[in-house]
């Protein structure tokens, strides 16, 4: 069948787009760099001609409140009336477990107002609600830093590889909507300043991590479950130490 994602070409989108094609579907990587645009318009009925199934992987390319709302309140208001008008069966969005809990962002405000966009529109959908993904740690990290100390929560995380959240994202593709949410996260959990403290102790950086009950995530402060999925999240098969042994970090810029 012929799946559209959008955000094809980010991080989580090129691996799910690989790994939908490789199982046989005509998959489009749908991104304003190859002509598909969801906040313009720009080229997204023609991408969904003919299309069964939309997988929204798109996210702002800025936290800051009034950008991150507007990216994802535009990109619903013009994604959704498209799949609608081209019959799309099942539409699939990545979001972030604890979405409901974590309010206090505007980011995340911004994410509910996209899943009750979803969820209003009348197309068959299923969300997929994602712990941290381990490839975002070092950026937690760059985050938190405070007069060259690293200041973070004592909180509980659940991080998830990449490779894992596009393998769940893809098989969540080819399976029925669920009209809900489901839930994915990675197979251990960990203290977040004590795994931060030892991707930092791996790359050989000298940021010491304190560990601070006021530190915010992202601007929220955070209590011991609020990053933690719900009981039954599918798990993921990729733990921390692999990880961190055999996936390079990105290149510094």
């Amino acid at each position: 069948m012929k799946i559209v994602v959008i955000g094809g070409t980010g991080l989580i989108g090129s691996k799910v787009v690989a790994k939908l094609a490789q199982a046989g579907h005509d998959v489009l990587a749908a991104a304003p760099n190859t002509g598909v645009n969801t906040l313009t318009g720009e080229g997204l009925a023609e991408a969904l001609v003919g299309c069964e199934v939309v997988v929204d992987l798109a996210n702002s390319p800025s936290f800051e409140d009034q950008a991150a709302m507007d990216f994802f309140r535009t990109a619903a208001a013009n994604l959704m009336p498209a799949e609608a008008a081209a019959g799309v069966k099942h539409h699939i969005a990545l979001s972030v477990v604890g979405t409901d809990r974590l309010q206090d962002s505007g980011y995340f405000r911004a994410k509910l107002v996209q899943e009750v966009a979803i969820r209003e529109s009348g197309i068959p959908f299923t969300i997929v609600h994602a712990t941290q993904f381990m490839e975002f740690l070092r950026g937690i990290a760059q985050s938190a830093i405070v007069d060259d100390s690293v200041h973070l929560s004592h909180a509980w995380i659940q991080p998830m590889a990449a490779d894992d959240v596009a393998a769940a994202v893809a098989a969540v593709a080819l399976d029925k909507p669920v009209g809900g949410m489901v839930e994915i996260a990675g197979p251990e959990k960990f203290h977040l300043d004590e795994i931060v403290a030892r991707v930092l102790a791996f790359d050989k950086d000298p940021h010491p991590v304190v560990t601070d009950p006021e530190a915010r995530y992202y601007g929220i402060r955070l209590n011991d479950n609020s990053l933690l999925p719900a009981a039954g999240a599918r798990l993921g098969a990729t733990t921390f130490d692999w990880w961190l042994a055999n996936v390079p970090p990105p290149p510094k810029r």
